[in-house]
């Protein structure tokens, strides 16, 4: 980047990361740091993601030996692999794999969510949770299901269009000469709130089955998922993961501020509402397929940061630890007390409420939102 600027008797001549500032006879030289473009793949970084999947793969694979019929580990191993007893094949690929499926995919897509608004907005507290989308997505979901337009696809396309429509009030509410991390985080909150309103008031308006059906799916849950909830789950992440992964290189310019952002050439206004949609499009189908599974967006991309050591949420990264953590929640959910199959989100919820504070008075302490 080169060019100059002149004001008051100064001058600041700007090359390639460097600047001169002069001040009539005296010279200064300063450095702009500019994060590393190759930072995803610090070998720390990369040891961390092979753990991660290992984890994730074994809590997978463990998931699927749970049931009214137990079934061994390694007959669990085969069974994916697509020999053993046929009996064993047929429950472990029929009954139990679209559950851990879900519960997996639904993770990655929370992780790397939280990772694209974490980094957006430069606020560890910015998550799907806090600004409203995940909320939205609750409250057109919970329509359909009061409406009667519940199952398949159209409750993804109600989780879809909720976020969305959500994503779009925030995004024009925050809009002043430009929509920046503060005031989506405080429009969001505002907008959450409106739409938990609106979901009590559907879920008081709708009948006692309807209601009932409606409370299970907001807490979060895994019970009873089906292969009609992978398949869209699946496909949106064969689209937007790729696209997380691009858009995640180029907010890395954006830690720096918008000013600097853009005289590096980044267009900061696109990217961001790039962000934005990637964003709740992973939790919109990851909404609408497993619930509002509590905290997952919140909490994992802030873990991944510390175990990474690095000055943002890794997003593939961040992806694999909300699998670790979805999988492990419901394994908890499920065998925490006997005969009884808790919803995921409530372990969740437990789980992640102590780092939701810990954030909050770290924050604090900062005097300042991150």
């Amino acid at each position: 980047m080169s060019g100059s600027k002149t004001a008051r008797g100064s001058s600041v001549v700007r090359t390639h990361g460097s600047a001169v500032r002069t001040h009539g006879s005296s010279v200064r030289t300063f450095r702009l740091t500019v994060p590393p473009v190759s930072g995803i793949l610090r070998p720390r970084l990369v040891a961390l993601g092979a753990v991660l999947a290992v984890g994730g793969f074994l809590l997978f694979c463990w998931g699927l030996t749970i049931g009214d019929y137990p079934i061994a580990f390694a007959d669990v191993v085969r069974a994916l692999a697509g020999s053993g007893d046929p009996g064993t094949v047929l429950v472990v690929e029929e009954l139990r794999l679209p559950r851990a499926l879900v519960g997996l995919l639904a993770g990655v897509a929370f992780g790397v969510s939280g990772a694209l608004f974490q980094t957006m907005t430069r606020n560890p507290l910015a998550s799907p949770d806090m600004i409203g989308l995940t909320q939205g997505a609750g409250t057109a979901v919970v329509a359909g299901i009061v409406l009667g337009w519940d199952g398949g696809l159209g409750t993804q396309a109600l989780g879809l269009f909720g976020a969305l429509a959500t994503a779009l009030v925030v995004y024009a509410l925050a809009w002043r000469r430009g929509a920046t991390g503060y005031r989506i985080i405080l429009v969001g909150v505002g907008v959450a709130w409106i739409c938990t309103s609106a979901t009590d008031h559907l879920l008081a308006r709708g009948g006692r089955f309807q209601a009932q059906a409606a409370l299970g799916w907001l807490v979060g849950n895994l019970n009873g998922r089906t292969w009609g909830q992978v398949g869209p789950l699946a496909i949106a992440l064969a689209v937007l993961l790729p696209a997380a992964l691009l858009l995640g290189r180029l907010l890395r310019t954006l830690q720096l501020g918008d000013d600097v952002a853009t005289g590096l050439g980044t267009r900061v206004q696109p990217v961001r509402l790039a962000v934005l949609l990637c964003g709740v499009g992973l939790v919109a189908f990851a909404t609408a397929s497993a619930g509002p599974v509590a905290f997952v967006a919140l909490a994992a991309p802030q873990i991944t940061q510390r175990l990474a050591r690095t000055a943002w949420p890794p997003t593939l990264a961040s992806g694999l630890t909300g699998a670790v953590v979805v999988l492990g929640s419901d394994l908890i959910a499920r065998t925490l007390v006997s005969g009884t199959e808790l919803p995921v989100g409530i372990v969740t919820g437990v789980l992640g409420a102590p780092i939701l504070l810990w954030l909050l008075v770290r924050a604090n302490r900062a005097g300042s939102g991150g």
